[in-house]
């Protein structure tokens, strides 16, 4: 399935990704949890040394170099170097006769790690990040004993840094293997995304992923779903989303792409959950129109009101018989949508009487940015025009444009504000909590 919605991350974006997490990494490396360590050695001509290492804490983990890379066709690699740490714990020692115990505090440099990250998706669509190698190595360990006996803390020193050695380096890896953090270091934009947002009550978007993500040289793109469906009618869309191909751009952090399909699974999804229905009565004609929405008024072209209706309100109910269309070409956003308005006579007993129908379409332009994580927008209509299916017979074509001329106010006066009032608001971008974008620029391709 080709994506609708596509994200790409470049080098630049993992590398100001890494910057800000590398604390979190920190942090959570300093949680290692070590196990204890005991052990026997035979010293030439003087016997068995028993020794146990225990409650070893961790005090420190800091990583002074470390960056992101990108792996073509396979994901991502996280370097670290010359990291170091330090750690204390308790200490017991057995020799003869001899018995001591006492605290100790060893401190770790050099420690360099690699990990491959692969990277991939579940069967919802939600991405996934697997340690697919890991390896570390460590050059230095100093192990501080205090205690009286110093002589015999020299027996075993040499063999408890090894101990140590070994212990640190099989569980750094396994640590960086189950945190989360390390791989959302490295695949900031979409680790953490909601396969599914709602927005409202009636709408959500499916950002799920529709295959692996592709790691090349210089940019990470991951395809999206990018389909908007109704939360209470989830049909299949009646199209299918053509091939996204993303401009050869790699020099901003972030890029998102979306396709003409994003948008027009949008008012399908609006269409089919009923919200492109509006019901316009005269007391929300603006006062500087200089018209009432009644029989009184609209029997000036159309006689017959007045004799079968006389003097009633009326009410206007603007539909789409079928979901708007949009298009994107280098010169911008555009659509023809077709609006059913339905006039009816509101009666005594506040029932509705149907009078006509008019059904116009217009040529619309649409203006896209981005603001507080969201895609806003705003419409401009340009004047309606169409034809007439009456239930009143015998409307001529001056009659018929008279209504259309009336219809286009209340659609640029009324409607156009209420639509451009929700596009306002906006829908939600694939971002992670925290994450604001700064500079941004919006174009439109083929």
């Amino acid at each position: 399935t080709n994506p609708g919605f596509v994200v790409r991350i470049t080098q630049n974006g993992l590398n100001y990704a890494h910057r800000q997490g590398v604390s979190v990494l920190e942090k959570e490396l300093a949680q290692l949890k070590l196990p204890d360590i005991s052990g026997d050695f035979r010293v030439r001509s003087m016997g068995k040394v028993r020794y146990e290492i225990s409650r070893l804490e961790l005090r420190d983990f800091q990583l002074p170099h470390s960056e992101i890379s990108l792996v073509p066709m396979v994901g991502l690699r996280v370097s670290i170097a010359n990291a170091f740490a330090e750690l204390d714990g308790n200490w017991r020692v057995k020799f003869h006769f001899i018995r001591d115990h006492g605290s100790f505090h060893l401190k770790v440099e050099n420690v360099y790690i690699k990990i491959s990250l692969k990277l991939g998706s579940d069967a919802s669509g939600k991405p996934t990040v697997d340690t697919s190698d890991c390896s570390t190595r460590i050059s230095k360990v100093h192990v501080r004993f205090s205690g009286k006996f110093g002589w015999l803390y020299n027996l075993f020193h040499s063999a408890v840094e090894s101990r140590f050695r070994k212990t640190l380096e099989s569980k750094v890896c396994e640590q960086s293997a189950s945190i989360s953090h390390v791989p959302s270091l490295a695949y900031p934009s979409v680790l953490c995304l909601t396969v599914t947002a709602n927005i409202g009550t009636m709408v959500g978007i499916d950002y799920s992923l529709v295959a692996s993500p592709t790691a090349t040289a210089q940019s990470l793109d991951v395809g999206l779903k990018g389909k908007f469906f109704s939360l209470a009618h989830n049909s299949t869309d009646p199209f299918t989303p053509l091939a996204l191909a993303m401009p050869p751009d790699h020099d901003r952090m972030v890029y998102f792409g979306a396709s003409s399909y994003f948008f027009n699974t949008a008012s399908f999804a609006y269409r089919e959950a009923g919200a492109l229905v509006f019901d316009i009565t005269d007391s929300m004609i603006p006062k500087g129109v200089d018209f009432h929405l009644n029989t009184t008024t609209f029997s000036a072209f159309v006689p017959q009101l007045e004799k079968m209706y006389p003097d009633m309100l009326m009410k206007l109910r603007l539909s789409a018989p079928s979901a708007p269309f949009l298009s994107i070409a280098p010169e911008g956003l555009s659509l023809q949508p077709v609006v059913d308005i339905q006039a009816y006579a509101i009666l005594p007993n506040s029932s509705l009487a149907p009078l006509f129908l008019l059904s116009l379409r217009s040529n619309v332009s649409a203006v896209i940015d981005v603001k507080s994580g969201h895609i806003v927008g705003n419409l401009k209509v340009g004047r309606y025009g169409g034809g007439a299916a009456p239930f009143l017979p015998h409307l001529s074509s001056p009659q018929v444009r008279t209504l259309q001329s009336i219809m286009n106010i209340v659609a640029s006066e009324i409607l156009l504000p209420r639509l451009n009032e929700r596009l306002s608001q906006g829908f939600p971008l694939p971002l992670p909590d925290r994450i604001q974008l700064s500079r941004i620029l919006v174009e439109f391709h083929q």
